[in-house]
């Protein structure tokens, strides 16, 4: 056989999404506020986007004198239903609008009511449940940041090449209060003296708050000591080890500092008034605040549901303006340029619209199945999964993932994240239904936080005692629970509250 070069026709298929199919599915992951600033960047670009309330008349009139769509164009309901290959890459819109305004169940078990308030040219719902949505950006107040705190303090006690040295070394310090740089290093980088490092760290460690610009744990607490004057040889050889403090070495520590019981506790009881993290009390950064994307409340019995309107600007296309424009384009290219423009603009309208409408589906889905917790608590948080919510709503299950990604829900038991939801199940040792992850770990937690001081819970015998509620789980996954939520082993737990018992 000669081997040598040679062309080949091959026919192939391949699911190619479109722009417009990436659009829409980049919506679906998005949160409000990421959504507001995509809004506001294509509103720039395209300029028949408008934000803006429409009246009913100008509503009537504007749908009386619609604009039919350009030929070539193809809108949100004509692509998802071009053929089911096409149609599960992308939002998985299926059904009509009256089901998200009547999602309910039976009498006995209580309504769902998704409310959306959409107009026809409207990407956003009318408000939030029971009124207007709380404007969360007033709430945040600007603070003075932890650097700027310290720059004021510097500013009035050094000056020259000793200020731009604290500066550098006020950039190093994190959130917590916390130096973090080595000073060798910090020398050879700002080219000065390690000595002069050293006698500027000095003066920034004597700044407010107390223990600022320490480089760990041990010299934090000393400088709150010396502040205190409190620190004696003995109250330095306690901070110096504070690893056997911490396993409660207690008797070790006695000999090493040379005190009785009584001053062994006085010196423990100054060490817990110590604050870590001296930063967070001015804070030392943004403040990030959760912003809810869909608002659930209680009303008559029924569920309503609600998407987040405050930080979504209503989008509309702008007709009369595009018929100004078509009046006065005359070439071919201004022509093409403002037909993409109106299908641009005709498909950002609806792929919002139906992005609303699937976030409120699978809020709903969620409600119906843990409307328990809604009800009662985290402790009847059923087990849920994403492939669980998809078949109910007939999706795909990554439009669910995609819906509940970076989005929080309102309700009156707090604000929660949608993934939060979705947790593994426990078997039941009844043979009853299968219990939450999240409603064992409440709990495990329940159980410790009740536990007598004198008779400390083991893994074993949390074990026992949740079987005994009807959760059958093995003990290194109560093990791995108790860790998950911070709590300590029995061993460490008897150590902690004997400490307490001896320091009251």
């Amino acid at each position: 056989m000669a081997l040598g070069p040679r062309l080949d026709l091959r026919q192939s298929q391949s699911l190619v999404m479109t722009p417009q199919l990436q659009q829409a599915i980049k919506l679906l992951a998005l949160s409000n506020l990421e959504l507001e600033t995509y809004i506001a960047e294509e509103i720039e670009k395209n300029p028949l986007l408008d934000t803006g309330e429409i009246s009913a008349e100008s509503k009537s009139d504007e749908s009386a004198t619609d604009l039919p769509p350009e030929p070539g164009t193809q809108g949100s309901d004509e692509i998802l239903s071009s053929g089911p290959a096409e149609a599960e890459s992308t939002l998985d819109m299926a059904g009509d609008a009256d089901q998200f305004s009547n999602n309910s169940l039976s009498e006995s078990d209580g309504a769902l009511d998704g409310s959306l308030g959409l107009n026809d040219s409207s990407s956003s719902s009318s408000g939030a449940v029971g009124g207007e949505a709380p404007d969360f950006e007033n709430m945040l107040v600007a603070e003075t940041t932890l650097a700027e705190h310290l720059m004021e303090q510097a500013g009035a006690i050094l000056s020259g090449a000793d200020l731009f040295i604290a500066q550098h070394l006020i950039d190093q310090i994190d959130e917590c209060g916390y130096l973090q740089a080595d000073l060798l290093e910090f020398a050879h980088r700002l080219g000065v003296q390690l000595d002069d490092v050293k006698r500027i760290l000095v003066e920034v460690q004597s700044l407010e708050p107390v223990g600022v610009g320490a480089r760990d744990l041990s010299e934090c607490l000393a400088l709150q000591a010396k502040e205190a004057d409190r620190y004696d040889p003995a109250m330095a050889r306690l901070i110096d080890n504070l690893d056997l403090l911490a396993k409660g070495a207690l008797p070790q520590l006695k000999r090493m500092c040379g005190v009785d019981d009584e001053d062994l506790m006085d010196m423990i009881s100054e060490i817990r008034a110590y604050d870590p993290k001296p930063g967070c009390k001015i804070g030392g950064g943004d403040v990030q605040a959760v912003v809810p994307d869909i608002f659930i409340a209680e009303r008559g019995g029924k569920w309503l549901i609600e998407v987040n309107s405050a930080t979504l600007p209503k989008v509309l296309v702008n007709r009369t303006y595009f018929t100004e424009l078509k009046d006065g384009a005359q070439d071919k290219a201004s022509k093409e340029w403002l037909n993409d423009c109106l299908a641009d603009a005709s498909w950002l309208v609806k792929a919002l619209d139906q992005r609303q409408r699937t976030i409120i589906k699978v809020a709903t889905e969620i409600v119906k199945q843990q409307e328990n917790f809604f009800r009662e608590g985290v402790e009847h948080l059923r087990p849920l999964t994403l492939k669980n919510v998809a078949d109910k709503i007939e999706m795909h299950e990554s439009t669910v993932s995609r819906v509940t990604s970076n989005k929080y829900l309102s309700c009156s038991r707090g604000t929660f994240e949608l993934k939060y939801f979705f947790t593994s199940g426990i078997q039941s040792s009844t043979g009853g239904e299968a219990a939450s992850a999240e409603a064992v770990k409440s709990h495990i937690k329940s159980l410790i936080d009740n536990e007598d001081p004198k008779k400390i819970l083991s893994d074993d015998k949390l074990v026992a005692l949740l079987k005994d509620k009807g959760f059958d789980i093995a003990r290194r996954t109560v093990a791995k629970y108790r860790e998950a939520l911070g709590l300590g082993s029995s061993v460490q737990r008897r150590r902690q509250k004997a400490l307490e018992g001896k320091a009251a």
